[in-house]
């Protein structure tokens, strides 16, 4: 019904037309073609002069209507250190630009009436004006080179890399189709080495795993980042020109394939503090449509977005952005795991399948003097029998594997530790085979490890090797799993 309504208003209106057109060809056969033309030429004249003030009228209003959504003032201003600088310039070029529109919208619309057709008036021919080229040159001249320097004033300002030595946080993020891949360093600090030919479904970024700095980077789904703390972001593509954009922090650079660019920030103001700020503003103190029990101010989020029109699926790499305190900041690092560690490591693609890492051997090592601790502190017997959940041995034999000797080393260590402390190392195996050779090997594989830690410099007096084949069982043998765990090495407190 709307269409059919519009449709039939704009057929109305150019019935209109076309009648005012037959009356006033009429007319102008009645009091002749100079008169009427001479009459339409004032009419149309008046109408520029309307026109032009309303045109005018409508640019201030407009403006100081949309103000708040569209230039960054209100409750939009700049959450980040430099967007001060940015905001003023755009003061100040607006500021100019604006006069220049004034002026020239009101000479071009004054002029249309002054000098409209009319009879009897002749034109007047002006060939050249030295003073009048100097005018309109020189002034356009002085004011662009005072904008022009304070553009690059800003930009350097804005563009300057960090300096050695300097506390910041480097973070990077890779635009593609359609969405963005977020990386943030581990406790190095440090981004590894990328390699596009590596890039594989198990490794979106091509990480080189041979380069350590890449072993504690973690992938986040959101940006997350400490509030007054200086951040680089790296900025990358796999495919097209996308654009990395965070329009309430004033950053916005082109992320292009093959040439890795980069935008440093101060972010100024938590997501809560700005959320704070949009609280005195009667158009966010209303129901948000997509969560009608809370106002519109409580649901704000910082938002990445991508500011090219790189496919259809443009609109979905839009990202969350949280602004936190250091404190949050920290908590919320801490409980991110590395990619390498939770999709790489132990995989085809490890190239360090064979060797245990720092991050690893620490945690096992906390681990380990949490659990000695806490049989230490137990009180029943059963609580003070610990396994040993890294030894392992050859397959059939009694020959420790390499990447045994760490779990091995916290153990003497710990037996260091508490001097007075005597232990039972056990050998334990599965019900397949003779029970005898079954026997016989966890012996031997007691034996191993009590050798083991003598060589460390244990007195033998401390240590009892007890083999007890499949006799003691801590699982079901009906099962592979059950009988994993029942493949095992531990050792008993006896004395502490």
């Amino acid at each position: 019904m709307t269409a059919l309504l519009t449709i039939l208003c704009i057929a109305l209106i150019a019935i209109i037309a076309i009648q005012i057109g037959k009356v006033t060809e009429l007319a102008s056969k009645i009091r002749g073609e100079e008169d009427m033309q001479e009459i339409i030429n004032r009419r149309q004249a008046g109408y520029s002069l309307v026109f032009m003030v309303i045109f005018l009228v409508a640019c201030v209003i407009s403006a100081g209507y949309y103000k708040n959504y569209m230039l960054g003032y209100g409750p939009h201003e700049s959450a980040s250190a430099h967007g001060k600088s940015l905001d003023g310039l755009f003061d100040t070029t607006l500021f100019f630009t604006g006069i220049v529109f004034f002026i020239t919208q009101i000479g071009l619309f004054y002029y249309a009436f002054k000098y409209r057709g009319a009879r009897n008036r002749k034109p007047l021919f002006l060939p050249h004006d030295n003073k009048l080229e100097i005018i309109w040159t020189a002034i356009p001249a002085v004011v662009m080179t005072f904008l022009v320097v304070g553009g690059l004033d800003a930009w350097n300002e804005v563009m300057a890399d960090v300096e050695p030595g300097e506390d910041f946080i480097e973070i990077e993020g890779t635009g593609y189709q359609f969405a963005w891949h977020l990386r943030y360093p581990g406790p190095d600090g440090k981004l590894g080495a990328r390699d596009y030919k590596l890039i594989s479904g198990s490794n979106p970024l091509g990480q080189d795993w041979t380069d350590k700095k890449n072993l504690d980077d973690i992938h986040p789904s959101e940006v997350v980042l400490p509030v007054n703390k200086k951040v680089r972001v790296r900025i990358t593509a796999r495919d097209v020109l996308h654009n990395f954009y965070l329009p309430h922090f004033r950053v916005k650079m082109d992320a292009v394939p093959g040439m890795p660019t980069y935008f440093i920030f101060t972010p100024t103001k938590t997501t809560e503090e700005y959320r704070q700020e949009l609280s005195n503003y009667p158009e966010y103190q209303v129901p948000d449509p997509n969560n009608p029990e809370k106002m519109l101010w409580e649901t704000f989020n910082y938002e990445l977005a991508c500011a090219e029109l790189c496919g259809t699926g443009h609109y979905s790499m839009r990202r969350l952005v949280r602004i936190v305190s250091e404190e949050e900041y920290n908590a919320w690092l801490s409980q991110q795991q590395s990619y390498y560690l939770s999709s790489i490591r132990g995989t085809d693609e490890d190239p360090n399948k064979n060797e245990l890492l720092d991050v690893e051997i620490k945690q096992r090592k906390m681990e380990f003097s949490d659990a000695i601790q806490k049989a230490i502190d137990a009180t029943d017997a059963k609580d003070k029998i610990l396994r040993l959940n890294y030894v392992y041995f050859e397959s059939g034999a009694a020959k420790l594997t390499e990447l045994s000797r760490y779990e091995l080393d916290n153990l003497a260590e710990s037996l260091n530790k508490y001097p007075n402390m005597t232990i039972e190392i056990g050998g334990h195996t599965d019900n397949t085979g003779d029970a005898a050779q079954n026997q016989t090997l966890s012996s031997e594989r007691a034996k191993a490890v009590k050798d083991y830690l003598t060589g460390k410099g244990i007195a033998a007096s401390r240590l009892q090797a007890v083999g007890y084949g499949q006799s003691v069982p801590a699982d079901t043998n009906d099962t592979e799993a059950g009988r994993e765990k029942n493949r095992r090495t531990e050792f008993k407190i006896l004395t502490q």
